[in-house]
């Protein structure tokens, strides 16, 4: 079973930074789709960003230019680099890894909380 840990949340103040990291277990990790989602209070999981098995990264629209993902294949590790923080990134954040058959793993979430 695919195990994922998240690590690196905590409270910050607008402006400051944080880098999340996520690692994983029991996977050929070089494989995998990885990515980072977020839940706020009260609202859906969204996805933040996401890096392909080719480095391929995307983002979603309201953190382009702050977050930066990126992964560590032989640490099995990947990370959220957290820039220029809002309060309105203010959620909990979810490790996400997927294989190629699309079966997905989901880490247990790291509390971000941006205070103003």
């Amino acid at each position: 079973q695919v195990r994922l840990v998240e690590s690196g949340g905590g409270l910050v103040h607008a402006g400051e930074s944080l880098r999340l990291s996520c690692t994983a277990s029991k996977i050929i990790f070089s494989i995998y789709r990885l990515a980072w989602f977020r839940q706020a209070p009260g609202k859906q999981r969204k996805l933040v960003a996401s890096i392909s098995s080719g480095y391929r990264t995307n983002y979603e629209d309201s953190v382009k230019g702050r977050f930066t993902v990126s992964r560590d294949n032989e640490n099995k590790t990947v990370y959220l680099q957290m820039n220029s923080l809002k309060p309105e990134d203010t959620a909990v954040y979810y490790c996400n890894a997927e294989a190629p058959s699309g079966i997905a793993s989901w880490g247990q979430g790291t509390q971000v909380t941006v205070s103003s």
